[in-house]
């Protein structure tokens, strides 16, 4: 299961607030057709 402290922390990456929600959305669809904890960008917001 992925760390809350992992999540935030992606969450204050330096890119623009619109990419940070595509890329939250994105990872989490990844996770969700994958079915694993990770989407395998790990860095990015969502993963």
């Amino acid at each position: 299961m992925p760390r809350l402290s992992s999540f935030l922390t992606n969450l204050r990456s330096d890119m623009p607030l619109a990419q940070k929600v595509q890329r939250l959305i994105a990872n989490n669809w990844i996770k969700i057709r994958t079915h694993r904890d990770c989407c395998g960008n790990h860095g990015e917001p969502g993963c």
